[in-house]
C-alpha cells in the first residue's frame, strides 16, 4: 500500500462500526460456498451502498450462487480491496477470515479466524483482541509490573487525567506541540494506514482520527481498559469510528501483513516495551518500504555521566519492572539501523526525544 490522498475518502467508507467492528474491510470471508449466500448482484449493490462494507474476496463472489443466469464476475472496489489483506494472525502472520462458526456473511463477524492455523480472535465489542493468548484457559504468565499496572482501571482512567500531563517535568513540550511535531515527520504517509502503538486512552489516536489525514487509525494497545477508556473519550467527543479501529495486541507480535502499514507512532511507549529491540523489529516487518516510524521517549544522555551507570543497572531494573528505561539517543538510532530503519532523525528537550526512521526501500 502506498501513499495516496485521493483514495482516503472513499476508503473510510469501507470502515464501519464501534471498536473491534471497524477492521472488517481487512477481512476476507472463508472461500467456501455458504447455504444462503447472497447473489453476485446482492454482493455488488451491498458493496456500493453499505456502511459495512464487508470484505468478499473475489473468489467467494464467483462462487456465489446466481440466479441461473450467467453474469459477469463483478469487480471489486481497489480500496476494499487494498484492505483485505491487511489484518493477519499474530502467531502465523496469515490472513484471517470470518470465523466458520457465522453463516452470515453481512453480518459484523463475533470472531475471526486464523486461515491456516485456525487461532480464534474474539470481537470484544470495544475492540478486536488479537493477542497470542487469548482463549487460552490454562495457560498464564507472570507480565512485567509496568505493563500490569497500565492494565488497571485506576491508572486507565488516571492516564489522561493527569498522569500523562505530568511527563512535561522531563521535557514533554505538551500533547498539540508533540502532534505538530509527529505530523511533521508523517507528511510522506498522509492517506495511508497509521498505527498508533500502546495509544494508552488514545491521546493521539482521536487526534490522528480528527486530522483527517488517513484512510485508517489502527489504535492499538495491550491493556484491555486503556482500550476501554479510548471506546469512552471517542463517544464523549462524538468522533466518528469509520476510519478508526481498536485493537488489543502485543507490541512484540503485530497482527498485521508484512509490508502493509504506512505509519506507526508510539508516543512515551519505548521506555514502557519489555523488548524495544523485538518491537522495534516488528513495527520494521509491519511498515512497508518507504513507510514511517515515528515515537518519543525519555533518554539518559541529556546527563552523560548517567549513561554508563544507567547501561550497567538498566538489566536489574527491567527484571523487576519489566521495562527499559532511559535509553540513550545513540543507543535508540542504532537499534533502529539494526531493524532496517533507516534516515533517523530527532529534536530533544531535557529528557525527552522525539524520533523518526523510514523502511528502507
Amino acid at each position: 500500500m502506498w501513499p495516496r490522498s485521493a483514495s482516503a475518502a472513499s476508503a473510510s467508507a469501507a470502515l464501519c462500526g464501534r471498536g473491534g467492528h471497524r477492521l472488517l474491510s481487512c477481512v476476507a470471508p472463508p472461500a467456501r460456498r455458504t447455504p444462503g449466500y447472497p447473489t453476485v448482484s446482492a454482493v455488488a449493490k451491498r458493496l456500493r451502498h453499505t456502511a459495512l462494507r464487508a470484505s468478499v474476496s473475489s473468489e467467494a463472489i464467483a462462487a456465489a450462487p446466481g440466479d441461473g443466469e450467467a453474469v459477469a464476475e463483478p469487480s471489486v472496489p481497489p480500496e476494499v480491496e487494498n484492505k483485505l489483506s491487511k489484518l493477519a494472525c499474530p502467531i502465523c502472520y496469515y490472513p484471517l477470515v470470518r470465523s466458520s462458526s457465522q453463516s452470515e456473511p453481512f453480518r459484523v463477524p463475533s470472531s475471526l479466524e486464523c486461515s491456516t492455523c485456525k487461532k480464534i480472535y474474539p470481537n470484544r465489542e470495544d475492540y478486536w483482541d488479537m493477542t497470542v493468548a487469548v482463549g487460552s484457559t490454562e495457560y498464564s504468565e507472570s507480565m512485567p509490573l509496568t505493563t500490569e499496572i497500565f492494565r488497571t482501571s485506576l491508572v486507565s482512567f488516571l492516564y489522561e487525567r493527569g498522569w500523562r500531563q505530568n511527563f512535561i517535568w522531563g521535557g514533554f513540550p505538551g500533547l498539540e506541540k508533540e502532534f505538530e511535531m509527529a505530523q511533521t515527520y508523517l507528511k510522506p504517509t498522509t492517506g495511508g494506514i497509521i498505527v498508533d502503538a500502546s495509544c494508552g486512552s488514545g491521546l493521539f489516536s482521536r487526534l490522528f482520527v480528527k486530522s483527517e489525514l488517513y484512510s485508517l487509525v489502527v489504535a492499538l494497545d495491550f491493556s484491555e481498559n486503556m482500550l476501554k477508556q479510548c471506546n469512552e473519550f471517542i463517544k464523549q467527543e462524538n468522533i466518528s469510528d469509520k476510519t478508526l479501529a481498536l485493537v488489543r495486541a502485543d507490541i512484540s507480535r503485530l497482527p498485521f501483513v508484512t509490508g502493509s502499514i504506512d505509519a506507526v507512532h508510539a508516543g512515551a511507549a519505548i521506555h514502557c516495551w519489555p523488548s524495544p529491540a523485538c518491537a522495534v523489529a516488528e513495527i520494521s516487518r509491519v511498515l512497508r518500504p518507504g513507510g514511517v516510524f515515528v515515537a518519543s521517549t525519555f533518554i539518559a544522555d541529556v546527563l552523560p555521566p548517567a549513561v554508563p551507570v544507567l547501561r550497567i543497572g538498566r538489566p536489574y531494573i527491567s527484571q523487576f519492572a519489566g521495562s527499559n528505561i532511559f535509553l540513550s539517543e545513540v543507543e535508540i538510532e542504532d537499534l533502529c539501523r539494526a531493524c532496517g530503519l533507516v534516515d533517523f532523525t530527532f529534536v530533544r528537550n531535557g529528557f525527552y526525544i522525539m524520533f523518526s526512521a523510514t523502511k528502507a526501500s
